[in-house]
């Protein structure tokens, strides 16, 4: 897969479980199209790693799955999977994107 798509939460708005079950269904609604590649928690966030192809088409769907008590909280930005400059997707008065 050619990009990393990166959906970030704040750390403490959601549990384990929450963040298991988050995956779960995103690896369900991607199905084929892209790869959940795992996600990391520390320095404040949350982040969950997709590998796909079309990182703005595996966003829309990807956004179906985020809860509504998380969605007012997510940003997501898009690099090549070898790059380092973030292309940010949401929210879109976003001007700086990283993963601590």
């Amino acid at each position: 897969m050619r990009y990393q798509l990166i959906l970030q939460f704040p750390e403490d708005m959601m549990n384990y479980d929450s963040l298991i079950e988050m995956e779960d269904r995103l690896i369900g609604e991607l199905d084929d199209e892209a790869d959940v590649d795992g996600h990391d928690i520390g320095s404040g966030e949350i982040n969950l790693f997709i590998l796909t192809d079309n990182p703005k088409a595996t966003f829309a769907k990807a956004e179906k799955v985020v809860n509504h008590e998380f969605a007012k909280e997510l940003k997501a930005a898009y690099r090549e999977a070898d790059g380092e400059e973030y292309v940010i997707l949401w929210p879109p008065s976003l001007r700086e994107f990283s993963v601590a």
